[in-house]
């Protein structure tokens, strides 16, 4: 289970298992991907690091890799075994991920990778976002493509796209020629154990209001006040749970 709270730097394309917060845990291929790709600071927009680190993936195990000029990367592994001959899927996930820490936490996710930590059934961060969304995507199509070839698997086109949490920029600029597959899995999910069949969209609303601004009084003071330490939350799924809100407690 898994909870929430450009240079040219080398990453180990394998973590060292001695050094590994998440040993032990199944399946292994999955939990080394992760570990390693959380050493890799990746906020939106700044997914260079990440990138460089799946086409390194993509060339240690001699598979073909394109990239778009959005930055979005597709690699593709041949079908093999009872799956060569099989129709391509696409796999889909966004490396980037979301960056909020806590207040006294001293973390920079420009250059600091995430600390994992394991408390009871749950792998989580130190003081910071897991990037579990979508960092467990991206690691499920790493171990896909990791897979031996005596594996009976379909082709496959491992698409990793940019900049989902700022604007879905990558999706938005994807250069579709990169696909052939007909069959996509987005492996950016609410619920554990569902699967969605299809889409409701999404869209934008500017509101704009008319303020009216009046000169304070003579004598008049001016106050700052904060409001945190709240237990926050996803704007979606944990909307309707009744939590306190900083913007309506203000």
């Amino acid at each position: 289970r898994i909870c929430e709270p450009r240079d040219c730097t080398p990453f180990p394309l394998h973590t060292p298992p001695d050094d590994r917060m998440l040993k032990g845990l199944e399946p292994k291929e999955l939990w080394q991907a992760f570990e390693s790709l959380s050493a890799i600071p990746r906020p939106s927009n700044k997914e260079q690091k990440v990138l460089k680190w799946l086409a390194s993936i993509a060339e240690e195990h001699k598979l073909e890799y394109k990239q778009d000029a959005a930055g979005n990367m597709v690699i593709y592994r041949p079908g093999t075994g009872r799956g060569e001959n099989s129709a391509p899927i696409a796999i889909q996930g966004h490396v980037d991920m979301v960056t909020e820490k806590h207040q006294h936490v001293d973390h920079d996710f420009e250059k600091d990778g995430i600390k994992l930590m394991i408390e009871g059934d749950w792998v989580t961060a130190k003081g910071t976002t897991l990037g579990a969304d979508n960092g467990i995507g991206v690691a499920a199509a790493i171990a896909l493509l990791r897979m031996p070839r005596t594996a009976s698997l379909p082709p496959l086109e491992c698409l990793f796209t940019v900049d989902e949490e700022t604007g879905l920029t990558g999706a938005k600029q994807l250069d579709g020629t990169l696909l052939s597959a007909k069959t996509m899995l987005n492996l950016d999910t609410e619920e554990w154990g569902s699967v969605y069949i299809g889409c409701a969209g999404g869209g934008d609303s500017i509101l704009q209001l008319d303020a009216g601004f009046e000169e304070c009084g003579e004598g008049a003071r001016s106050y700052k006040i904060r409001c945190d330490e709240l237990k926050g939350g996803h704007s979606g799924i944990d909307i309707n749970t009744g939590r306190a809100n900083a913007v309506r407690l203000e």
